[in-house]
C-alpha cells in the first residue's frame, strides 16, 4: 500500500502536474488531491490507488518502505516523459 506522501513524492520526481497523473492513470484531478492532502493510508477505492501506483511506476518510480515504515520512493528513469520528448 502506497500514501499520499509517497505518491506526492512520485509525482514530484516526475514533474508531472496533478492534471498529468489524473490522465495517465485515468483518475479525477479532484481525487488526486484529496489522497494527496493527507500523510497516511488513505480510504480511497483500492482500484484508484493501483492505478495511480502503476502509472507512476510505469514511468520509473519505485515505491519503498511501508507507509508505518519509513515510506519513500526509488527513482528509476530520471525526469519522466518530459525528458523523453526533448
Amino acid at each position: 500500500m502506497i500514501d499520499g506522501r509517497q505518491i506526492r513524492m512520485a509525482r514530484a520526481a516526475l514533474r508531472w502536474t496533478i492534471q498529468e497523473l489524473a490522465f495517465k492513470a485515468d483518475v479525477g484531478d479532484r481525487t488526486i488531491k484529496r489522497i494527496e492532502a493527507v500523510d497516511q493510508v488513505e480510504a480511497a477505492n483500492l482500484n484508484t490507488i493501483y492505478r495511480l501506483k502503476s502509472a507512476l511506476e510505469a514511468a520509473g518510480i519505485e515505491f519503498i518502505g511501508a507507509p508505518n515504515d519509513a515510506p519513500g520512493i526509488r527513482i528509476h528513469a530520471q525526469g519522466g516523459d518530459r525528458d523523453k520528448e526533448r
